[in-house]
């Protein structure tokens, strides 16, 4: 099942982002991809937001991983400047800590991402409106998706 979500502009995206937060488990994996500039720090703003993080939440470009403390720990990983070479990097470990992981471009590590977790792609369509195509992965994501959209 895939469910596709206008976003008309950055408070929308937010409040998707706030409203999958409310149905947030443990060990919770989300996939970002799109474009540059299409979102995907924007979604893991609102995300963390909802988690109760104070800090002011960037794109880990150059870090690879920023972990964040709230009610759940958030893992957030840009990890575009590995090029698909995840060695020495340890990003499974991540997928079991206890608390979520946000994945900006996901698709370049795909052989490891785990069977279960949530694929957000993002389209632009303009300047302000985004297609968020979601992909649920596993029993609990679709409940997820049933529950939230």
């Amino acid at each position: 099942m895939e469910y596709k979500v206008t976003m008309k502009d950055e408070y929308d995206t937010i409040e998707l982002a706030q409203n999958l937060e409310s149905e947030k488990f443990l060990n919770m994996i989300i996939c970002l991809n799109g474009e540059l500039g299409s979102g995907k720090t924007l979604f893991t703003k609102g995300f963390a937001q909802a988690l109760g993080i104070k800090d002011n939440i960037t794109s880990p470009t150059f870090s690879i991983i920023k972990e964040y403390n709230g009610e759940l720990s958030l893992y957030h990983m840009d990890v575009y400047r590995l090029d698909g070479d995840t060695s020495g990097v340890n990003i499974e470990e991540y997928y079991t800590k206890g608390g979520v992981v946000i994945i900006e471009w996901a698709d370049t590590i795909k052989d490891i991402l785990p069977k279960e977790r949530l694929d957000i792609k993002i389209k632009i369509l303009d300047e302000n409106k985004r297609i968020f195509v979601i992909t649920p992965y596993g029993k609990k994501y679709e409940e997820l998706c049933e529950a939230v959209l």
